[in-house]
């Protein structure tokens, strides 16, 4: 059994920035792809990012060159370094995990909820508008 839980979400001024973690608990997390999803009130979970076990990183397009999606194996900690806050990203923002990454996996499996297996609890990221 794995367990994700998320910190760091907070209010932000636009233009701010903020670091989420995700900590890890249970199975061996350095083979884990892992994700970092998104949703507002009335609208579906969206992909933001992804880190595959190779650290290949994949982002939706309105995040590039503002989100950053590390992590650190020895910690068993995802993050994502979020720069130039603004407005609509304002969300909660959720970590997710797919165990036994696999070098098959297409592209797009990365981008969709489907893939992965263990979610956390969320945490809420707010910048005024």
């Amino acid at each position: 059994q794995v367990q994700l839980v998320e910190s760091g979400g907070g209010l932000v001024q636009a233009g701010g920035s903020l670091r989420l973690s995700c900590a890890a608990s249970g199975r061996t997390f350095s083979r884990f792809a892992m994700g970092w999803f998104r949703q507002t009130p009335g609208q579906e979970r969206e992909f933001v990012a992804a880190i595959r076990r190779s650290s290949s990183t994949y982002y939706v397009n309105s995040v590039k060159a503002r989100f950053i999606i590390p992590r650190d194996n020895a910690k068993k900690t995802l993050y994502l370094q979020i720069n130039s806050l603004k407005p609509e990203d304002t969300a909660i923002y959720y970590c997710a995990a797919k165990g036994e990454d696999n070098p098959s996996y297409s592209l797009s499996s990365y981008y969709s909820r489907t893939t992965y297996e263990y979610w956390g609890q969320g945490t809420q990221v707010t910048v005024p508008s």
